[in-house]
């Protein structure tokens, strides 16, 4: 049940009864009073059974609320977040997603052009009240954001200096924009740097990125996704479209995890311009066309022996 702030010891005591959770208002309201009348803390409370009158306002003084756990994956987008955080019994989805879009001014300091908080609410376990707003969640993803990003070298202790890639500075928005699409190709945190080497050596010879989840993202904005991508979707208009839009995304496409920002941050050296899956879970890496298109045969001779 819920007591929130500003109730009355009366109101607390009226709402325990109708409750179940006492049999005598006025033997709570009496106990509280004859032991100083210390505050009860607003909050959710979770009772299962009838409670004893003195470990109740102990509980109620000590403020022991009940949490809702909200487990965010490495890679989860703004609207998995959304979806998990209302299914936490937290409310509704779309309240979250419209403080997602939004409240950019959590990470105005670090990426001053960011169209969303995509890419900043960090994957983690977290614990929260339904005392706690939708601003509330969402701050404190950005917050563990900041910490990971400090601990890693993203970001410095004024909160603002840019990383370092090969050498060079790099806007955050662009490293984290980098390791969400890295968190997005592969699970294999061992493949990730060679991953980003793609990226990043695609991205130095201004050839088109062709990465597919950037299409999953483009129609998810659009609310569009079908569940699967087929061969017209490659045309799909959007700017975060990276088969049709050279470079990378105006922002990221996913909140990726503590290995894929140090991937983004720290890519292999390699001369690879290609990737494909292979069939087990890793990929097959190529530097020519050539050479891909051999594993992209590969892999579906594998394919279609499963």
């Amino acid at each position: 049940m819920m007591l929130h702030p500003g109730y009355s010891t009366h109101r607390i005591a009226s709402e325990l009864k109708s409750a179940g959770v006492i049999r005598s208002e006025k033997a709570f309201i009496l106990w509280h009073y004859f032991h100083h009348g210390r505050s009860l803390e607003a909050g959710e409370y979770l009772f299962e059974n009838p409670a004893n009158i003195i470990d109740l306002q102990k509980r109620l003084r000590r403020g022991d609320i009940y949490f809702r756990t909200v487990v965010v994956p490495e890679g989860f987008t703004i609207f998995d977040i959304a979806r998990a955080v209302e299914e936490a019994g937290l409310g509704p989805a779309d309240d979250f997603l419209k403080v997602a879009q939004s409240d950019t001014a959590l990470i105005s300091d670090l990426a001053p052009n960011a169209p969303s908080l995509e890419g900043y609410l960090f994957p983690d376990t977290y614990e929260f009240s339904r005392m706690q707003t939708m601003h509330d969640i969402a701050a404190v993803m950005v917050k563990q954001f900041r910490q990971v990003a400090r601990q890693i070298g993203l970001i410095d202790s004024t909160e603002g200096g840019p990383g370092m890639v090969l050498d060079a500075p790099l806007p955050l928005q662009t490293i984290v924009t980098m390791a969400s699409i890295i968190e997005k190709e592969t699970a294999v945190a061992e493949e990730r740097p060679l991953v980003a080497s793609v990226y990043y050596n695609r991205l130095a010879k201004k050839i088109a990125l062709d990465a597919d989840p950037s299409i999953i993202y483009a129609e998810l904005l659009a609310g569009t996704y079908s569940g699967a991508l087929h061969h017209d979707d490659m045309r799909f208009d959007s700017p975060y479209n990276t088969y049709t839009h050279a470079g990378l995304p105006p922002g990221p496409i996913g909140n990726p995890g503590k290995s894929a920002l140090e991937a983004a941050m720290h890519p292999a050296q390699s001369d690879y311009y290609y990737f494909v899956a292979d069939a087990a879970g890793h990929h097959r890496f190529a530097r020519t066309i050539e050479e891909h298109n051999q594993n992209v045969a590969a892999y579906r001779r594998a394919m279609r022996g499963k």
